[in-house]
């Protein structure tokens, strides 16, 4: 088996796989019981003076039989006393040696931070978690991701935090920035040795339409919340992958954040460049033992690999993240829709036809028929299949494919029901390897049809 122990700026763990700073590691209970189930270390819900919760405090939404693909959330940090969360922070440690255990932390003066910081330590902290990151509440009290949003700001406090620790800082950073850079950067300037992202998006979930209120609902009112689930993913990995090709942030180790609810999801991360990921809302939704599929599963595909160590995967992915100016204008893919799978459903025709290129074709119309229904270009030959696949529909044709027309979009694999039906086939191009930047660079980035064209036809006319 793999070796999946990391070092992540000085904090070791026996795997990458961490609870973040939520409801999940309230408790020193609940963060024991993470460890027994498989969890390589734990973010302590944040820190600070303690606060008041409202109820309720969770909205979540579905998509078709998925439950909870986003949850939105307006809880706040800790609301128990600072000395007891210490003293469990304590007996954690004493009991999980070897498991990371780091702090996150939010005050708001420099003294503050200064105490809170000591006290983190003396309790047997690994690490502290800066959380410039929390949308709702204390970032109107000038905390979380009003931090986030000011880099200076940032990079001031978490240079305190720097000073007065001696060991691992991270700094958790928001998503809720126009350029993850700027904060990133401002993270290097002020010496600290990691990066934790994403923080949640801030979010309103829905509006309960019978009260007029928004979701989650407080008496009559409600307020904006920070969103994670599956859904958020997308949104990390850019921001992760933001910072992975950045020459110098790419140098700190990153712990990813969002919608990470298998090993495959971690994979991807860690593929990208993190060094450790942080699970919490598919924690709240299936509980702590997720990490023993997640362990096996990460162990497997290192294997089958060849790699020995997680480390090994880290960044594998992050030289392929390019600007789209440097991608391969010649590259060309097709649609290839199976005649043993295809059920007939004629999804991937209505998709082409409405939302795509129009160069998916049904069997058995007319020219008149087909240029009626939308068509422009009508192939000589449209062979005339039958659907034979289990469960099909009964006399239905399977769609054909104007691979002269298709420009690859995957529109049609995306909403095919049938897995592996729809496969994109790389095709020989006649074009040569050059991209958009290579064009700018030679001068050859004018391309017919555009306002040019028409200024140059203007001038025609007018002499």
């Amino acid at each position: 088996m793999a070796d999946l122990s990391i070092d992540f700026a000085g904090i070791k763990s026996p795997n990458p796989f961490w609870l973040a700073s939520a409801p999940p590691t309230n408790t020193g209970d609940q963060v024991m019981r993470a460890f027994d189930a498989g969890w390589g270390g734990a973010v302590w819900k944040t820190l600070g003076n303690p606060i008041v919760n409202v109820s309720s405090r969770f909205g979540g939404i579905d998509y078709g039989n998925t439950r909870m693909m986003g949850l939105n959330n307006i809880e706040l940090i800790t609301d128990r006393p600072l000395e007891v969360n210490l003293r469990e922070i304590r007996e954690v440690k004493r009991r999980y040696p070897n498991h990371a255990v780091i702090t996150s932390l939010m005050v708001e003066t420099k003294e503050e931070w200064k105490e809170i910081i000591q006290r983190a330590e003396e309790a047997g902290s690994d690490g502290h978690e800066l959380n410039f990151g929390c949308p709702h509440g204390m970032c109107e009290r000038g905390m979380g991701s009003a931090v986030s949003s000011e880099p200076k700001v940032l990079r001031e406090i978490a240079s305190w935090a720097v000073e007065f620790a001696t060991k691992p800082v991270i700094v958790k950073l928001s998503p809720n920035v126009t350029d993850i850079v700027e904060p990133g950067e401002a993270v290097l300037e002020s010496k600290a040795h990691g990066i934790s992202l994403i923080n949640t998006i801030k979010s309103i979930m829905g509006i309960d339409l019978d009260r007029m209120v928004p979701l989650p609902r407080v008496g009559d009112a409600s307020t904006n919340g920070g969103y994670c689930g599956p859904a958020v993913k997308p949104v990390a990995l850019h921001m992760v992958g933001e910072l992975t090709r950045h020459p110098y942030i790419a140098k700190l180790p990153i712990s990813g954040i969002g919608g990470i609810s298998n090993w495959r999801d971690a994979a991807e991360f860690i593929a990208l460049g993190c060094t450790s990921v942080q699970v919490c809302t598919a924690v709240m939704h299936y509980g702590y033992r997720i990490v023993e599929d997640m362990i096996e599963g990460l162990n497997d595909f290192l294997d089958s690999k060849g790699m020995k160590s997680v480390l090994e995967l880290r960044g594998r992915a992050a030289p392929q993240y390019k600007n789209w100016g440097e991608l391969d204008l010649g590259y060309r893919v097709v649609a290839d829709i199976s005649t043993d799978k295809c059920i007939g459903c004629q999804l991937c025709y209505v998709a082409c036809m409405d939302g795509a290129h129009q160069c998916i074709h049904l069997p058995g119309r007319t020219e008149e028929q087909a240029r009626k229904a939308g068509h422009t270009h009508i192939p000589k030959l449209i062979p005339d299949r039958a659907v034979t696949a289990k469960g099909g529909t009964p006399g239905a044709r399977v769609p054909f494919v104007d691979e002269e027309e298709c420009i690859g979009c995957n529109l049609c694999q995306l909403v095919c029901p049938v897995s592996g039906c729809i496969t994109m086939k790389e095709v020989a191009s006649d074009k040569p390897h050059e991209t958009w930047d290579d064009r700018v660079q030679r001068g050859a980035d004018f391309v017919p049809g555009g306002l040019h064209v028409t200024e140059m036809e203007r001038a025609k006319r007018n002499g």
